[in-house]
């Protein structure tokens, strides 16, 4: 089991009054049907959803199970101070779990909620699950660089109510705030040097050269032994639903060939997360995933985000990749901690 360090990455306060105390909170509870969007929150959210716990997002992820949505809401206030999305699983033992098919699910939560409120929302989930006879609820979260307070608010709520984890995974992520170039082991600096001087450059590519890049990722995957966990239809679906949320970047040769590419993701105002990329075996020795990198931490500085999130790396989603995270330590990139947790009902 890995425990990085976890750092400290300043995300805003929106909404949610600084200083109050929520003195009514109740737990809204809502259901819908496979294949239907999941509910909204009645009340306004007091924080940004990240977009992979957004209704519209959960809409289209293939799990085939109908969703239950827990909202704490405080009547003071009129917000809604945290939000719970799980699906439900009447096949597989009765395992309920969130996310259904997502980087991520758990529970989202305004700044300085207390411990008290989530044990609130989670006592109303367990005995709403346990009526419809589920036997365990696992819980992957986000990592602690999405909400680092949030994160171990929630952490902590899930010790204190018995669930073990089952899975702590390394997720690296680049801080804006640092210097990319100035943060890369030496071997990545000399590398991203070579592609400069190769003159290739970083590309933000049109929407319409998507099927040409899933294609191009594929191949590269494929030469690794390696595959896309979503289809192109699926992504086509994110692309047309959200497209100001997912973005295209390549790295080109002066011929114009592409050398490397990467799907983004707006995961939210704060975060761009690298969801897929690749190159070719016949680049390894420019390594233009390193300079393809350069391109995301620049674009996310610009767009005021506060970092690139590179995601973890598994082999048979468990075990660490090795290589691929020494990769990752040598692009700069900082450790964050990403939480499973499981138990019975």
């Amino acid at each position: 089991m890995l425990h990085p360090r976890i750092p400290l990455v300043k995300l805003p306060v929106l909404s949610y009054p600084p200083g109050h105390s929520p003195a009514a909170l109740r737990v809204h509870t809502a259901e819908t049907a496979p294949g239907q969007p999941p509910a909204a929150p009645r009340l306004p959210l007091a924080f940004e959803s990240f977009l992979f716990l957004t209704p519209a997002h959960q809409a289209l992820q293939q799990h085939g199970g109908p969703v239950l949505a827990f909202f704490l809401e405080d009547e003071g206030a009129g917000l809604t101070v945290a939000q719970f999305y799980v699906v439900l699983n009447f096949s597989e033992r009765g395992v309920a779990r969130s996310p259904g098919q997502a980087t991520f699910g758990g529970v989202q939560l305004a700044p300085d909620l207390p411990v008290a409120a989530l044990h609130q929302l989670l006592e109303v989930t367990e005995a709403t699950l346990r009526r419809y006879h589920q036997r365990q609820l696992e819980v992957r979260s986000y990592a602690f660089c999405y909400d680092p307070a949030g994160a171990a608010t929630f952490a902590e709520t899930m010790r204190q109510r018995g669930y073990p984890v089952v899975l702590a995974e390394e997720n690296y992520y680049l801080d804006v705030n640092r210097d990319y170039e100035a943060h890369l082991y030496r071997s990545e600096r000399r590398r991203l040097h070579r592609c400069r001087r190769y003159g290739l450059v970083v590309e933000q590519e049109p929407p319409f050269l998507l099927p040409a890049a899933y294609e191009f990722i594929a191949a590269c995957r494929q030469e690794r032994g390696q595959s896309l966990s979503l289809s192109l239809a699926r992504v086509e679906a994110l692309f047309r639903v959200f497209p100001q949320q997912h973005l295209l970047f390549s790295v080109r040769k002066p011929s114009g060939e592409w050398a490397a590419f990467s799907i983004a993701i707006l995961s939210s105002k704060q975060v761009v997360y690298n969801f897929a990329h690749a190159s070719l075996l016949a680049d390894n020795e420019l390594s233009p995933v390193v300079l393809l990198n350069e391109g995301l931490h620049a674009h996310a500085r610009a767009s005021g985000a506060a970092l690139v999130d590179l995601g973890i790396s598994t082999l048979d989603g468990r075990y660490p990749h090795t290589s691929l995270l020494n990769f990752k330590r040598r692009l700069g990139g900082v450790a964050s901690l990403k939480l499973t947790w499981r138990k019975d009902l």
